[in-house]
């Protein structure tokens, strides 16, 4: 019998951080996306503010501070099982942001956060759409 499908779509946010020619990246450590480098990020509890739980996630995931610059999209993130039906739906609100403090350290959902060159995107293994928005928020800086 399969799973019943998700109540409904879970909120979540994610920062993008670029740093001289370098932008802060997680390696996911659970599914979804277990593995893969994304930007740090994570779901809104309830009754948070969206821009409060980025820079909760933020923190949580890799110990960095930053100021939250602009909104840079807001995405759906839909997986479908091979018949088709929902298993997953997650609404991710992205976020640019100015580094403050801190030095990348895994920690939450991350088995590793790092400074990564903007150049090296294409021999990472990155969740889909990730190198787009960071070459967007690298060419706005630039």
């Amino acid at each position: 019998m399969s799973a019943p499908a998700p109540p409904g779509p879970v909120a979540g946010v994610s920062v993008c951080i670029i740093r001289e020619d370098s932008v802060l990246l997680v390696r996911r450590a659970h599914a979804p996306a277990e593995g893969l480098w994304s930007l740090p990020g994570g779901k809104v509890e309830l009754g948070e503010p969206v821009r409060a739980a980025a820079i909760r996630e933020l923190k949580e995931e890799t110990g960095v501070c930053a100021k939250l610059t602009r909104l840079l999209d807001v995405i759906d993130i839909i997986h479908r099982e091979a018949d088709g039906r929902i298993s997953a739906h997650y609404i991710l609100t992205v976020f640019a942001a100015r580094w403050l403090a801190g030095e990348p350290r895994a920690a939450s959902d991350a088995s590793e956060a790092a400074w990564t060159p903007i150049t090296d995107l294409d021999k990472l293994k990155l969740t889909p759409g990730t190198a787009e928005l960071i070459r967007q928020v690298a060419a706005d800086s630039a």
